[in-house]
């Protein structure tokens, strides 16, 4: 199997996710979303940013390579009553299926990133993307001291060495990476802009509770307990994380850890 589809179809994203709604919510308000847009989401997970820009009126595609999460995010739909928003499986490297210029707005938060040949993704959305049209990236920053980056370098001292030609999905989060990629795919240095943003995890666990939800549903976190397990060092791994989660705990009940990304916007 595709590494990058059993990473993701491993445990039970969903799990996460439903503790990034609001904040999924509040960064599509910012997109400028309007009634009738035809909109990709890439490495949409089950919906959490595709679900609210069809709220908004567009008709709006989420593709992912998992299979539970499309399938999780075709309910979710379902669910809410949405016609224009509906869910497939596809690999950001390879959008075969889908044709050239096909979108307004080609968003991929926290999703895209984690493929495993940036310049292919980088070409492949500038691929579908209309002309005038616009692609909005969020990419989590290596070495940022907040949650997620320091979860995934967390869990990368307790894991195997990557194997040889290995593309690290943090190089994302660094402004040269994400020009030098699109400019291959055609886009002037001068039609990408940055900005620094927040997400927030946010919902009912305690912080600790949450820590679980990451040690049994999330792929990156579960590989690095299974390898932990093996080394004798999973009780080293598990208090290392509460302690993160803990520190960056900004409620008093229940969970609210925010979690900086790079904001990234190309003009197509």
């Amino acid at each position: 199997m595709n590494p990058n589809k059993a990473l993701w179809e491993k445990g039970d994203f969903t799990r996460i996710a439903a503790n990034m709604r609001d904040s999924g919510s509040a960064l599509v308000e910012t997109l400028g979303v309007t009634k009738g847009m035809h909109v990709l989401d890439l490495g949409c997970g089950d919906g959490t940013t595709a679900i609210p820009m069809a709220k908004l009126g567009a008709n709006v595609l989420g593709v992912d390579i998992a299979c539970n999460l499309v399938d999780a995010g075709n309910r979710r739909a379902l669910k809410e009553g949405l016609t224009n928003c509906r869910f497939q499986v596809g690999d950001a490297i390879d959008l075969n299926e889908l044709n050239e210029q096909s979108f307004d707005l080609v968003v991929s938060i926290f999703g895209a990133m984690f493929a495993p040949k940036p310049f292919d993704v980088a070409r492949e959305m500038v691929r579908v993307t209309r002309k005038g049209g616009r692609i909005v990236m969020g990419n989590w920053i290596p070495g940022d001291p907040t949650l997620v980056a320091q979860i995934l370098k967390i869990s990368s001292a307790y894991t195997p060495p990557p194997p040889e030609g290995f593309i690290s999905p943090m190089l994302w989060g660094i402004e040269a990476n994400v020009i030098e990629r699109f400019e291959q795919a055609g886009i002037p240095k001068e039609h990408i802009s940055f900005k620094k943003d927040t997400f927030t995890f946010a919902g009912a666990l305690t912080p600790i509770e949450f820590v679980a939800e990451f040690k049994n549903y999330y792929g990156p976190t579960m590989n690095a307990f299974e390898a932990a397990e093996k080394n004798g060092k999973a009780e080293a791994l598990q208090n290392e994380l509460e302690i993160l989660f803990e520190s960056h705990n900004q409620s008093s009940n229940g969970t609210s850890i925010p979690a900086t990304f790079l904001h990234v916007t190309v003009q197509v």
